[in-house]
């Protein structure tokens, strides 16, 4: 990424600036905005099909956002106000959504009765109806039980056992059976379900239909998979005592990275954190945040950081800069945070100050290689929370992390900003309780998002995430400007969907 000279300037007058104070400059361009690629990375190994993760907020991202995103292409980060078995659950719910090869499917013993089954899937919140019978005596395949077999039970067979309802002698494959192979033999014998077995007939895998057609026919080709063509999902911990037993249920449920979520990342609790989990966990990427000058991203990157949230103060409900007296404008944060670790090729996320899509390709340009949002995806029908109503609209709650409801209520939001021992009665909030107007399906907000930087990346000529990181430029804009940038003398009679008058 080259020095951006408008940024350089206001550097050396030791003034920052953010998303209001800039506009890209457009240029001669062969790039058509619909055929612009927005792969790139959250963390050193983990990639993105969009530059887009959403927030570890308890009013955004649970496993029903996180599923959404990922199928867009982006990843979600489950938040740490749930306790840490139930955030493992969130993390399971996500990556067992989708499976190109199932590695462990989830198994029941020939003597379990219809109705214990059906009453673990529907605590365990399972997506799926097919299970893999096998002998409490050797565990091998003894037979299958489907959506099928269990539609033909009614409440008097509650109490039979597996055994009395399986289909017998299921059709298998061997271990080694590719993705290919599984599809041909589906086809072949009409099958919704193959279990792959070794020489003992145990099963070591299983195919599903609905899944294997669905990449096959490349109607995932959008999804962000892991290797194993599962969802990917990330999760926060923090820094307090609990975060490595955190840590150890979240690894176990495959979670693919791990974001240590903080108010100040350049802090020594979390240099142990990272220290540790880099120890325990070599290959496990670990994102760390929030930071937002340079000299603590380099700090970050040699201690091992595989990625570094940016932003302290940038959103929409928080108050640090206000309370604490800290925290830079976000543009000259994440460039000062780019620039400073460049070298090191670790990705950099623009956490926070987003209000419309144009400042997406902005964050990209000053050396983002994605961004997080917070209140954008807050309202949406897969963010946590209920509809309500006020003033004649629908509305969804929105918190920040540092509000005083959720500092009270969770040990979490406490340990983000250094108040875990704090008593109710002395906590320091650096957040806003409030509500945000509800916007409908996520998969229709984020075509918005990601159409407007589409056409970003096509004024300005650049057909890939690190192009623009090279080549977008800017110009700094008066007040003037920027009230010239929005609709004005005019009265609106139709909102746009993807417009936000914002911090005007």
């Amino acid at each position: 990424m080259r020095e951006k000279q408008a940024l350089e300037i206001a550097k050396q007058e030791c003034t920052a600036l953010t998303f209001n104070d800039l506009r890209l400059r457009t240029g001669y361009s062969k790039v058509m905005p619909a055929n612009v690629s927005l792969k790139t990375k959250f963390s050193r190994n983990v990639s993105l099909e969009i530059p887009v993760a959403s927030a570890a907020m308890d009013t955004v991202t649970e496993s029903r956002l996180a599923i959404e995103l990922a199928k867009l292409g982006g990843i979600g980060v489950i938040h740490k106000n749930l306790g840490p078995e139930e955030q493992a659950r969130h993390v399971a719910r996500v990556k067992n959504h989708l499976n190109g090869r199932i590695r462990t499917p989830i198994r029941v013993y020939e003597d379990e009765t219809i109705g214990d089954i059906l009453k673990r899937r529907e605590e365990k919140e399972y997506g799926f109806h097919s299970f893999p019978v096998i002998s409490r005596a050797d565990s091998t395949l003894v037979g299958i039980i489907t959506a099928t077999d269990f539609d033909f039970c009614g409440k008097e067979d509650m109490p039979k056992k597996a055994l009395e309802v399986m289909t017998r002698g299921p059709r298998t494959a061997k271990s080694d059976t590719t993705l290919n192979d599984a599809y041909g033999i589906m086809r072949e014998f009409k099958i919704k379900s193959l279990p792959l077995v070794d020489a003992q007939n145990r099963v070591v895998g299983m195919y599903v239909l609905k899944d294997v057609k669905r990449i096959m026919e490349r109607s995932a080709l959008t999804y962000n998979l892991d290797n194993q063509q599962r969802l990917r999902v990330a999760a926060a911990i923090g820094t307090d005592k609990e975060a490595l037993e955190r840590l150890e249920k979240l690894v176990a449920e495959c979670v693919d990275v791990i974001v240590i979520d903080t108010a100040h990342g350049d802090s020594e609790p979390v240099y142990e954190t990272l220290k540790t989990i880099k120890k325990n966990h070599p290959k496990l990427d670990v994102v760390v945040g929030n930071i937002s000058v340079g000299d603590s991203a380099k700090r970050l990157a040699d201690a091992g950081a595989d990625g570094i949230k940016v932003g302290q103060g940038p959103g929409s409900i928080c108050t640090t800069r206000i309370i604490a007296g800290v925290g830079r404008p976000q543009v000259s944060a994440v460039y000062d945070c780019a620039r400073a670790t460049e070298s090191y090729e670790i990705p950099i996320c623009a956490d926070g100050g987003l209000v419309n899509s144009g400042d997406i390709p902005i964050a990209i340009a000053c050396g983002a290689y994605s961004v997080m949002m917070g209140s954008m995806l807050a309202g949406t029908e897969e963010s946590p929370g209920d509809i309500v109503f006020y003033k004649g609209r629908q509305w969804k709650r929105y918190r920040g992390m540092g509000s005083l409801s959720a500092m009270e209520q969770n040990k979490g939001s406490r340990d983000r900003y250094l108040q875990e021992e704090s008593a109710k009665d002395r906590l320091v909030p650096e957040g806003m309780d409030g509500l945000t107007p509800f916007k409908g399906r996520l998969e229709t907000v984020m075509h918005q998002y990601v159409g407007g930087l589409r056409k970003g990346m096509g004024y300005v000529g650049a057909a890939s995430i690190e192009e623009l990181r090279d080549k977008g430029e800017f110009d700094r804009i008066t007040h003037a400007g920027l009230a010239e940038s929005h609709p004005h003398d005019i009265e609106v009679t139709v909102e746009a969907p993807n417009y936000n008058r914002g911090r005007l």
